[in-house]
């Protein structure tokens, strides 16, 4: 993974989505201690900017609030390409795999559960995806960051290779 930028949350509209609530349980000597995990993902569809994050607390409540403060600091910047994303990427993390595919105007959002809601906050209109392996939450999320991380633009590419955009979409 790449290094984090710096996003600027000053000028950003950012809205919070939870993905899932989970109920835990510690045993200790006393007893059980209940307590509540939130897995959040915070969004600017305008700017293209997302994040996710996990809180833990004794109450729901505090624990979205921990999770979306969270978010909130591990933001990243998404490539896209007008309404869809530039190019096919297939993000991985552990036993979770999630394919992202552009699509033409007009096809919408082809996305379940936390893979929806990742491209819902990062302001991706039509997107084709696919989610092999593990249907876990956590893993899902982390796998299709990892995707959105991967997206480059044509003109970044052929910067990098020290090519024209030209050459680098099939034309001399």
């Amino acid at each position: 993974m790449e290094a984090k930028q710096n996003i600027e949350q000053a000028e950003l509209q950012l809205t919070d989505e939870v993905v899932e609530i989970n109920r835990v349980t510690k045993v200790v000597k006393g007893g059980k201690n209940l307590s509540f995990s939130a897995l959040v993902v915070v969004g600017d569809p305008e700017k293209h900017v997302v994040g996710f994050a996990k809180g833990k607390a004794k109450e729901v409540p505090s624990a979205i609030r921990k999770a979306i403060e969270k978010a909130k600091k591990n933001l990243i910047q998404v490539n896209v390409l007008g309404p869809t994303i530039p190019h096919e990427v297939l993000g991985v993390y552990g036993a979770g795999r999630v394919l992202l595919k552009p699509a033409r105007e007009g096809k919408g959002k082809i996305a379940g559960g936390a893979v929806r809601k990742v491209v819902e906050a990062a302001g991706i209109q039509n997107v084709l995806t696919k989610c092999i392996g593990s249907r876990n939450p956590h893993n899902v999320i982390k796998a299709t960051f990892d995707a959105l991380q991967q997206l480059r633009h044509h003109e970044e590419i052929a910067r990098l290779r020290g090519k024209s955009v030209g050459e680098i979409r099939g034309g001399v």
